[in-house]
């Protein structure tokens, strides 16, 4: 019985090997963006497993970019250090003191971290940030609210927190002719030299964009979009995206990743995933399986 057992769980194995070659075939030799972040970076077992499926992408002929955040990161070293941060309408103030933490822990700790775990599970990774090569040419973001008590629109100043102005691709086009891994911190640099922080999804979104991307994987620690009664919508037009969020089926931090979505398909990117980055091997569900692994948006 157990030689039957195994026989039968080998045969499983070969069957769905089999059925991932139309896939390994659809992307061969395209780009895949992959916004890595979340429960997924901060769980050590779930990053050696992100690692493994980002280098099994690259052995089978995609060219993967992984675009990294570090929010809970930020803030440890900033306590840590004992640098207050100030918020304003709940969004925090990134001064200059605050900024210098942020490209340290991103670019630096963080981005190596992840560039040794692809490395450590047989891939050649090279980190980098907005600031190589101009990758990221980066604007000032102007945060506008609403104050209901005088009904006056309102500018928020939130410091060196920024957008993406312009993506350089040329660094990304020629690493992707190498065997090479790229690994990106959402720091960017703006026309006179300032450093800005950019949201992580904001940064993939715009360089997958820029790459003319297959796909944009944003993993997130939610299954993906769901509707009113709490189940997942496997698939979205921009149109149906635009109005769950109008009719506020869809609210709060989903609303800036859907955007991130809009903005990417409407930039030339084929379609945007969002998943759940918890889910071991999501990346190669979504991208290697007929049933996918989240929420598909595109035109």
């Amino acid at each position: 019985m157990p030689d039957q057992t195994n026989k039968t769980q080998t045969l499983d194995r070969a069957r769905v090997l089999s059925e991932a070659l139309p896939f390994m075939q659809l992307y061969d030799k395209r780009t895949v963006v992959v916004k890595y972040g979340g429960h997924a970076m901060g769980d050590e077992a779930l990053g050696a497993e992100f690692a493994r499926d980002i280098v099994l992408l690259k052995q089978a002929g995609l060219n993967p970019i992984v675009v990294h955040g570090g929010g809970p990161q930020i803030g440890a070293m900033l306590t840590r250090l004992g640098i207050k941060s100030e918020f304003s309408g709940g969004l925090r103030i990134t001064d200059k003191a605050t900024v210098e933490i942020v490209e340290m822990v991103l670019a630096g700790s963080i981005n190596k971290q992840i560039v040794a775990q692809l490395n450590q599970a047989g891939g050649r990774a090279v980190g980098l940030c907005g600031k190589d090569g101009n990758l990221i040419v980066a604007r000032k973001v102007e945060h506008k609210v609403h104050d209901p008590e005088s009904n006056i629109e309102k500018i928020l100043d939130l410091g060196f927190v920024g957008e993406p102005a312009a993506v350089n691709p040329e660094i990304l086009q020629v690493i992707q002719k190498s065997d090479i891994i790229p690994v990106i911190a959402p720091i960017g640099v703006s026309p006179d030299g300032h450093t800005y922080n950019i949201n992580a999804d904001t940064a993939a979104g715009a360089i997958a964009a820029a790459m003319g991307a297959a796909r944009l994987l944003l993993l997130t620690d939610v299954s993906g979009v769901l509707n009113k009664e709490g189940n997942l919508i496997e698939e979205l037009t921009i149109e149906q995206a635009r109005a769950l969020m109008k009719d506020g089926t869809i609210s709060g931090g989903m609303i800036p990743k859907l955007e991130t979505c809009i903005e990417a398909v409407e930039g030339g990117v084929e379609a945007v995933v969002i998943l759940d980055g918890r889910v071991p091997h999501a990346v190669l569900l979504e991208l290697f399986t007929e049933h996918g692994a989240g929420t598909l948006i595109q035109r």
